[in-house]
C-alpha cells in the first residue's frame, strides 16, 4: 500500500529533505507514542492506583476509627495522630450533608488519577464522598459523608502523584527533538551536495560555463560529484575537437573554393559570359559549406551572457522585415536573461526566415510563464498564414537536410533546434491561430 494508494500523497513533501526527514519522523513519533502508552497504560497507572488504594485506605483508617469514638476528645486524638502519622489534615463538620448519593462525586473525574483515587474511595470507605481538585493547587480535598456529619480530609497532592512522568515526557520529547534536529542538519549537508550536482548539470545543460563542482557529502555523493566533473570535462573535450577539426575542414574546403574564383575571375573576356553559371555554382557551394559547418560546430565558441531577449527580438524582426511587409511583435519592454547572443539572433533568424519563405502575414510574441520555484520560461511563437506543415510530418522537418518544400538545404529547423536545445529550451511546431504553423520556441531563464 502506498500514499498514492491512501490518498494521502498531498501530505507526503515532494523535495527529497522533506521525505528524508519524514522517513525519520514517522518512525520517531510512533516509537515514542508507544514508550508512553506502555509507561502510562502500565508502569505509571500501577504507581497511580497503588498511591490512591494508600490514600483511600488512611482515610477508610480515620473514617473507621471516628465511627467507633463519639467522645470529643477521643476525635481530638484521631485528628493529632492522623496529621502527625499519616500527614492528613482533618476536619469535621457536624450536622452538614453532601450533595451526593451512592458514593460518586458530584462532578464525575476527568482525569485518570481523579478515576483511580473515586475507585479506590468507594471500594474502601464505602461511604458517600466528594474530592474538590481545584480549590488548592498543593492538595485534595476529601469530604466523607458520616451519620452525624461531614469529615474534610486534606491530602497532600504528592501523596497521590508520582513526579517521574514529567522527567520521563521531558526525556521522551526532548532526547526526540534532539534526535531530529540532529539528523535535519546532516541531511541538509547530503541534500545540499545533492542540489549542486542537479544545479551544475542544468547549467551545463544550458551552455553556461560553471567549473568543476567541489566533491562534498557522503561517498555515493562525492563519487556522482566526481563522475560529474569528468562526464563535463569528456564532453567539452569532445565539443573543442570537433570545432578544431571542423575549423580546418572549413579552411581545406575553402582554399579549392578560392583557386576556383580566382581561375574564373582570370577567364578571356570572351568566356566570362560562359563561366557566370559556374561562378554562382561555385558562390553556391561556399554558402552550403558555410551553413553546413555552422550546423555542425553548435554555436559551440560563444559563451552565454547576460542579454535583453525583448531587445534582441525586435532587432531581428526589424532586420528581417526589410525590403518587405512589416511584421508585427508583441512583448514586454525588456527581458534580461542569460543566452548566446548570436546563437539566438540565429534561431529566430532562420525561423523568420522560412515564415516569411512561406507566407504573407507574419507575426512574432514574447511572453513569460513561470518555471519552478525561482525561473522563468521564455516563450516566442512565430505564426503565419502559410501552407503550414502536416501534423505526422512535423517532426521530420527537424531532421538536417530534410526539406519539405522542395527547395534549401533542409537545416534551418535543425540549427533553430540545436540552438534551442543547447540553452535547455526546445522548438515546437503547432497549428497557427492564423491559419498556417506556429514555430513556437520556449527557453528558460
Amino acid at each position: 500500500m502506498t500514499w498514492r494508494g491512501l490518498g494521502l500523497r498531498w501530505l507526503v513533501p515532494r523535495g527529497l529533505l522533506g521525505r528524508s526527514l519524514l522517513i525519520i519522523l514517522v518512525p520517531l513519533i510512533l516509537l515514542q507514542a508507544i514508550a508512553l502508552q506502555v509507561f502510562y497504560g502500565s508502569h505509571l497507572d500501577v504507581i497511580s492506583r497503588r498511591l490512591a488504594a494508600g490514600v483511600a485506605g488512611d482515610v477508610a483508617m480515620v473514617v473507621g476509627l471516628l465511627e467507633r469514638e463519639t467522645v470529643e476528645q477521643d476525635r481530638t486524638w484521631i485528628f493529632r495522630e492522623a496529621a502527625w502519622r499519616l500527614d492528613l489534615s482533618l476536619a469535621y463538620e457536624s450536622g452538614a450533608r453532601l450533595a451526593t448519593t451512592g458514593g460518586r462525586p458530584v462532578a464525575m473525574p476527568l482525569l485518570p488519577l481523579e478515576e483511580d483515587l473515586a475507585a479506590a474511595m468507594q471500594e474502601r470507605v464505602r461511604l458517600p464522598f466528594d474530592a474538590d481538585w481545584q480549590s488548592d493547587p498543593r492538595s485534595v480535598i476529601i469530604r466523607v459523608q458520616m451519620p452525624d456529619g461531614v469529615l474534610h480530609v486534606e491530602v497532600a497532592r504528592k501523596r497521590l502523584f508520582s513526579g517521574t512522568i514529567y522527567l520521563f515526557v521531558i526525556w521522551v520529547v526532548g532526547s526526540s527533538l534532539l534526535l531530529f534536529l540532529v539528523a535535519a542538519i546532516f541531511m541538509r549537508n547530503q541534500v545540499r551536495a545533492l542540489r549542486k550536482i542537479s544545479a551544475a548539470a542544468e547549467a551545463f545543460g544550458m551552455g553556461r560555463t560553471v567549473g568543476p563542482m567541489k566533491p562534498e557529502g557522503a561517498a555515493e555523493v562525492r563519487h556522482a560529484a566526481t563522475g560529474s566533473n569528468r562526464m563535463e570535462e569528456r564532453i567539452r573535450r569532445f565539443v573543442d575537437s570537433r570545432t578544431e577539426m571542423l575549423a580546418g575542414i572549413s579552411h581545406d574546403l575553402r582554399t579549392p573554393l578560392t583557386r576556383l574564383r580566382l581561375g574564373l575571375a582570370m577567364l578571356p573576356e570572351a568566356a566570362r559570359e560562359d563561366a557566370a553559371a559556374m561562378t554562382e555554382d561555385v558562390e553556391e557551394m561556399d554558402r552550403l559549406i558555410g551553413v553546413y559547418l555552422a550546423f555542425a560546430r553548435g554555436e559551440g565558441l560563444e559563451q552565454p551572457e547576460e542579454t535583453d531577449l525583448a531587445a534582441l527580438l525586435r532587432g531581428v524582426v526589424t532586420q528581417q522585415a526589410r525590403g518587405g511587409a512589416a511584421i508585427p511583435f508583441e512583448g514586454p519592454e525588456s527581458l534580461l536573461m542569460e543566452l548566446r547572443a548570436g546563437a539566438m539572433r540565429r534561431c529566430f533568424g532562420n525561423l523568420l526566415h522560412n515564415a516569411r519563405k512561406h507566407a504573407k502575414r507574419v507575426t512574432v510574441t514574447l511572453t513569460e510563464q513561470p518555471r519552478g520555484q525561482n525561473g522563468i520560461w521564455a516563450d516566442i511563437s512565430i505564426d503565419d498564414d502559410g501552407p503550414g506543415i502536416p501534423e505526422a510530418a512535423r517532426e521530420d522537418a527537424f531532421k538536417p537536410f530534410t526539406s519539405l518544400s522542395g527547395g534549401g538545404t533542409g537545416l534551418g529547423l535543425a540549427i533553430a533546434r540545436d540552438i534551442a536545445r543547447a540553452h535547455g529550451g526546445d522548438v515546437f511546431l503547432e497549428d497557427s491561430p492564423l491559419g498556417g504553423l506556429r514555430a513556437r520556441i520556449r527557453v528558460p531563464g
